[in-house]
C-alpha cells in the first residue's frame, strides 16, 4: 500500500524513524511529510501568512522511504503531501508514532490526532498513533501493531469520516491486555503559569502543568457503552477510539430551547 505519514514530534523523533521503516520493511510504499522541528500541541492550525518550505532528506529513515521535512504545522504537512507532492493520493494517511499519549480531551489540542484528521477531511482513511508514555523510547511494539492494523483495515475499512486515535500502552507486547474500542474520555491538566524575567528585564510566562488523570470520574463506567480510552489505557489495553471531524451534538439538537431574536 501507499502510506503518508506525518507527526507532531518533527522529522527526528524516533517515533515516525520506527514507524516508517517498519513500515517500509513490511513491503509498503512510504512516504515521510512532516515538520522540520517539533510541533506538539498545535491543534489543526494552518500556516495562511507565511509560506510553506518543503525540503527532500536522506539518510534518517530506510532506504526507499522518501522523506520531505516542511517548515508547517503537522496540518499544513498533510495538505502540502496531498496537493503538491505526492502524485496520486495515498491508501492511508498515518500520523505518528507520538512519543506521549493523546487521550481524552488531548486530541483537541494535538498535532498527530490533526495531521490524521486532515486525512479524514480529504476522504482518506487516516490513523493516528501514540505511545502512552513520555520517557520511554521503545517504540517498535507501537509499529509492529501498526502494521497488523492497517493489514486489517485494508480488509475491513473503518466507515467514511471516521479517524482512528490509537494509543500503545508503553509496556512489552505480552504484557499489553489486548486490542478494545473505546469512546473519548476526559483528561484535564491543573494549568501553571510561571512568571520569569528575561535578561532585558521584560516579564514573560511559561505554560506547565500536570495532567489531572482521575477526571474521567466524570465518565463512570456505563454497561451500555464503551470504556473510555483513558480507563484503559491504565489496564494494558491498546485502545482505538474513532472520531469525527463533525462535532455537532446531535442528541442536543432536538432538546436545546427555541431560541429568538
Amino acid at each position: 500500500m501507499r502510506l503518508l505519514i506525518s507527526n507532531d514530534d518533527g522529522i527526528f523523533a524516533l517515533g515516525i524513524q520506527t514507524l516508517a521503516n517498519t513500515l517500509a520493511a513490511a513491503g509498503h510504499e512510504i512516504t515521510v511529510v512532516c515538520p522540520d522541528g517539533e510541533r506538539s500541541a498545535t491543534g489543526h492550525g494552518l500556516t495562511l501568512h507565511d509560506p510553506l518550505r518543503a525540503e527532500q532528506v536522506s539518510s534518517i529513515f530506510a532506504e526507499g522511504v522518501e522523506a520531505w521535512a516542511c517548515s508547517g504545522t503537522p496540518a499544513d504537512c498533510v495538505k502540502l503531501a496531498l496537493g503538491a507532492i505526492l502524485p496520486q493520493p495515498p491508501d492511508f494517511v498515518v500520523s505518528g508514532i507520538n512519543h506521549g499519549p493523546n487521550l481524552g480531551t488531548d486530541v483537541l489540542y494535538s498535532g498527530t490526532v490533526s495531521a490524521a484528521m486532515e486525512g479524514t477531511i480529504e476522504g482518506i482513511p487516516s490513523v493516528a498513533l501514540s505511545l502512552a508514555s513520555y520517557k520511554s523510547r521503545q517504540f517498535q511494539v507501537a509499529a509492529d501493531f501498526a502494521v497488523s492494523l492497517l493489514a486489517q483495515l485494508k480488509e475491513q475499512p473503518a466507515p467514511e469520516g471516521v479517524l482512528l486515535n490509537v494509543n500503545i500502552p508503553d509496556v512489552e507486547r505480552g504484557a499489553i491486555a489486548g486490542v478494545q474500542l473505546t469512546r473519548q474520555g476526559v483528561r484535564r491538566y491543573h494549568d501553571i503559569f510561571e512568571r520569569r524575567v528575561d535578561p532585558r528585564g521584560k516579564t514573560y510566562f511559561w505554560l506547565a502543568g500536570e495532567v489531572l488523570e482521575d477526571v474521567d470520574s466524570f465518565n463512570p463506567p456505563q454497561p451500555e457503552l464503551p470504556p473510555t480510552d483513558v480507563q484503559s489505557i491504565h489496564r494494558n489495553w491498546i485502545t482505538i477510539t474513532p472520531l469525527q471531524f463533525d462535532w455537532t451534538s446531535y442528541q442536543q439538537v432536538s432538546a436545546m430551547p427555541k431560541l429568538t431574536f
